[in-house]
């Protein structure tokens, strides 16, 4: 796999078709062999066949280990840029026909539609992926699609809050909550996802009552991450928060003793389990529009749905497969199961403009 910096990314690729990659840029175990051959065989580790230019704002360093498995696997290299989601879906756009970029991967479902919605995807067919991706964890006309779940559930200090006293996120405004709620910005994505979902779900009118019961709970205001949510349920500065489940499983993973402190004196909940169950958002990926290497990306994006991607890529960033009956990580299932929402994820973006208005609206800073 090999990274290139986005500022050079351009040049890089024009001199690849003149010098080869090999004289330019680091491979990760691989060398670059683009000659035209009559060898039809299949291709070995160092038989470079193809690349894919894929354009990510994951920022996790094991995925490196993932593109490396699929250039071993399918002789195709993987360049990767990485970047802000926001910057890199108006790098693509601006480029237009012109653009390097074969795949956008990102996450949040939010992100998603807000390329979908400037129109930098490209519907795909693939019957792999329609089989092996949940209808509800992708788009109708594959623009794009889910690889990973993230849940957004209640993380509470067993000290302060019995789990009998919790139930839904709806619940969360009632004022037996007040003074106990801590909880990161409305300008979060997260936030912002899962206040779409309950628009989808109760109508906006209904969705900014909550809201304003919600606000009306906090212990302070909105601050920090979700790690920073979770460490501070443990200090006692507030009895509950709502945070991605990959978070605490983080911090599971920490050997530093101040974070098993942590996950000591926390517990999570998962909401809403007596009627639509627990929001999910994704991490997800969608070949782009003008694709030097369309077939390509098809290809990366069909291998990882496969169930080894699938274990690994999930891992790799303590998230849930996509794919059912793929091993889902020691940490995360000893969490326990959960009733996912059944509302299909893709209304998600469509109610984005609405749940911000709402948070705002509601006095969620």
């Amino acid at each position: 796999m090999s990274k290139l910096s986005r500022r050079i990314f351009l040049s890089v690729t024009t001199a690849i078709t003149v010098m080869g990659v090999s004289q330019l840029i680091t491979s990760c175990g691989n060398n670059n062999n683009n000659n035209a051959s009559d060898d039809t065989s299949t291709p070995t580790p160092t038989e470079i066949t193809g690349e894919v230019n894929l354009y990510s704002s994951r920022h996790y360093n094991t995925d490196t280990e993932l593109y490396n498995g699929f250039t071993e696997e399918t002789g195709i290299k993987v360049n990767l840029v990485e970047g802000k989601p926001d910057e890199l879906i108006e790098r693509i756009k601006s480029e237009g026909e012109n653009t390097q970029a074969d795949v956008f991967m990102t996450v949040d479902v939010a992100r998603l539609w807000r390329a979908e919605d400037v129109d930098i995807f490209a519907p795909t067919s693939s019957a792999i992926l329609e089989e092996r991706i949940p209808a509800s964890l992708r788009d109708p006309n594959g623009l794009w699609f889910g690889f990973t779940r993230r849940a957004r559930v209640i993380m509470y200090n067993p000290d302060k809050v019995s789990p009998e006293e919790l139930s839904t996120y709806e619940d969360l405004a009632d004022p037996k909550w007040k003074g106990r709620v801590i909880i990161r910005s409305s300008s979060n994505i997260y936030n912002q996802s899962l206040v779409a979902a309950l628009v989808e779900t109760h109508g906006e009118e209904k969705t900014e009552e909550w809201v304003k019961g919600f606000v009306a709970n906090f212990a302070r205001e909105p601050q920090g991450n979700d790690t920073a949510q979770i460490k501070d349920v443990a200090a006692g500065i507030g009895d509950l928060t709502l945070a991605n489940t990959y978070y605490l499983a983080r911090l599971a993973k920490d050997e530093d003793p101040a974070s098993q402190e942590v996950v000591k004196k926390v517990k999570i909940f998962f909401p809403n389990q007596d009627d639509r169950g627990t929001h999910v958002n994704i991490s997800g990926a969608g070949v782009v529009k003008n694709a030097p290497n369309a077939e390509n990306a098809v290809k990366f994006l069909e291998y990882l749905s496969s169930d080894k991607a699938q274990e690994f890529f999930a891992k790799g960033n303590n998230e849930y497969p996509v794919v059912e009956g793929v091993t889902v990580d020691p940490v995360l299932e000893s969490f326990g199961t959960f009733k996912e929402d059944d509302v299909t994820i893709d209304a998600f973006g469509p109610n984005l403009a609405t749940a911000v208005q709402v948070m705002n609206r509601g006095g969620w800073k």
